[in-house]
């Protein structure tokens, strides 16, 4: 499996199960994407804000739900796996986007693997194990989230960076080097939590070190 990053704003994702996993799997999607959630019970949890529909689909009536929905992804999640397996046969006939969350291991071409996310500001570290392992992909994920703390003020900053060496025609190896020097400085990483202003200030002298005075 190649993992993608997938812009799911304005689009529908369709999950059936309101249980622990369908829960789960509405809050992830709901930060952009509007869900609907099929079920005819729902857990005591956070579902993210999804639309919740009171409703026991049975196997024929998963294509009348994926023709009302017209979800760009679906989410197989109810502990009936004839019901899964439907809801991932429709959708596939469809060229829909699947997600089951009852397989494991080796999946169908065409199926999606929700990784493990980590997140600060606009950076993204995903982690998967092809659905083989969820709890190394968590542990992995909270090893993980350390490391990359203020990350997204780190993104903004060198954002800017690349921007004014842009605009002042700097030559594009100049740039990356320029960028790489703001990057790897320690002394920018460390005030990036406590003053950002400070942090601009000395990335701007590890900026003017590579391609000199007004960067």
């Amino acid at each position: 499996m190649i993992p993608l990053f997938h812009d799911l704003s304005s689009e529908t994702v369709l999950v059936f199960g309101g249980g622990r996993v369908g829960a789960r799997k509405a809050r992830r999607f709901a930060r952009e994407a509007e869900v609907v959630v099929v079920s005819p019970a729902f857990v005591d949890a956070d579902f993210g804000g999804a639309e919740r529909v009171r409703a026991a689909p049975d196997p024929g009536d998963v294509a009348g739900w994926l023709d009302r929905t017209a979800p760009a992804l679906v989410v197989a999640a109810t502990d009936d796996a004839a019901l899964n397996a439907r809801v991932e046969s429709e959708a596939r006939e469809r060229g829909l986007l699947v997600n089951r969350t009852d397989t494991h291991g080796d999946r169908d071409p065409g199926s999606v693997v929700v990784p493990a996310t980590v997140r600060d500001g606009d950076v993204v570290v995903a982690v998967s194990t092809g659905g083989a392992s969820p709890a190394l992909a968590k542990h992995l994920r909270e090893r993980i989230e350390a490391d990359i703390e203020h990350a997204g003020a780190m993104a903004e900053l060198t954002a800017d960076v690349r921007e004014r060496l842009q605009a002042r025609d700097v030559p594009p190896d100049d740039r990356r080097a320029a960028v790489r020097a703001v990057v790897e400085s320690r002394r920018v990483w460390k005030l990036l939590g406590t003053a950002r202003s400070k942090a601009r200030r000395i990335a701007d002298d590890a900026v003017m070190d590579v391609v000199g005075d007004d960067s």
